[in-house]
């Protein structure tokens, strides 16, 4: 599979390059990136390994394959749906080839459910309807917020040694697909933000906390639904519990989750928008860590030199 080769940084750079944020430019890069990146695959022809013993139990009894495997579905369901009322042929095109990818996502998780023997039976979809966009953005944002815990809580399982590595390597197609749709969604979002005569940085930051907020409510949602499953005996036992959350702490989980975040999109055009409500947050956590470490008692601080300064 084509991995990518460009090479990025966070920040805009400092020029006098004529690019703006919503010009037509900015909507080619972005459109173009993503379509160009794509990579061609069918999930039934992947390098699917051969599990038994307690590495098949091990991955049966991941609780929330239910939960995922539907959430890809309806993804898709709503990318598709979107697609048809959009009338700008290029994002018309790229959010198309996005719904054929997720599309894809939730045809690798029913193939692998089948394959492995998963109680995770396909669930009926509710009825997109409504304010397509609407449902859109609600989309794009949650999918923002999953990425980045996920790219921690992967980075955990993989490093824990979880599953085999050969079963990560396939999760590592669905990570980098889920990369590149987030970059493309921000910068769509900030795109049509501009159209919509909300030039200015602050106003698209406003919007844009105003869709996080919803997503947390919703992915707290989701969480109550994994705690009722785990009443109804979808749990981790301890053991695996501690197999998977190697050497965890909330701390460790922030960390891991900011510097997966900043690898994965350092391959990204610097010119484009990357999510950074997120990364913000966990920089800001771990800057309060930081100084908590510094300043509770207990905690050796480097000694003094003459006059009362560090030595």
């Amino acid at each position: 599979m084509r991995e990518p080769t460009s090479s990025f940084s966070v920040e805009m750079p400092a020029s006098a390059d004529p690019f703006q944020i919503g010009s037509d430019a900015h909507k080619t890069l972005f459109c173009r990136q993503f379509i160009d990146s794509y990579t061609d695959f069918e999930p039934e022809t992947l390098p699917w390994p051969v599990l038994s013993g307690a590495t098949l139990e091990r991955l049966r009894s991941v609780p929330f394959w239910l939960e995922v495997r539907h959430t890809e579905k309806r993804a898709a369901a709503i990318v598709t749906a979107f697609t048809d009322t959009v009338t700008d042929p290029l994002i018309r095109e790229a959010i198309a080839l996005q719904g054929r990818e997720e599309g894809r996502h939730s045809k690798l998780l029913a193939v692998m459910i089948d394959r492995y023997g998963i109680d995770a039976p396909d669930q009926p979809l509710e009825p997109i309807d409504g304010d397509l966009e609407t449902r859109f953005i609600d989309f794009g944002f949650g999918e923002c917020l999953d990425s980045f815990l996920g790219f921690g809580a992967f980075k955990f399982a993989r490093q824990s040694r979880f599953l085999p590595e050969s079963m990560f390597e396939i999760f590592e197609t669905l990570m980098f697909e889920e990369t590149r749709h987030i970059v493309f969604f921000v910068n769509w979002m900030a795109w049509r933000e501009v159209q919509h005569g909300r030039r200015a940085a602050v106003l698209r930051s406003v919007s844009s906390l105003r869709f996080y907020s919803r997503a947390i409510a919703r992915l707290a949602g989701a969480v109550r639904r994994g705690q009722q499953q785990q009443g109804d005996g979808r749990e981790f036992s301890a053991t695996e519990v501690s197999e998977f959350l190697d050497g965890f702490s909330f701390r460790h989980f922030v960390e891991e989750c900011y510097s997966e975040n900043a690898r994965r999109m350092s391959v990204f055009d610097p010119k484009l928008l990357q999510p950074q409500f997120l990364p913000r947050l966990a920089d800001a956590a771990l800057s309060g860590f930081r100084l908590w470490n510094r300043l509770r008692p207990g905690v050796a601080r480097p000694p003094q030199a003459p006059g009362g300064t560090s030595a």
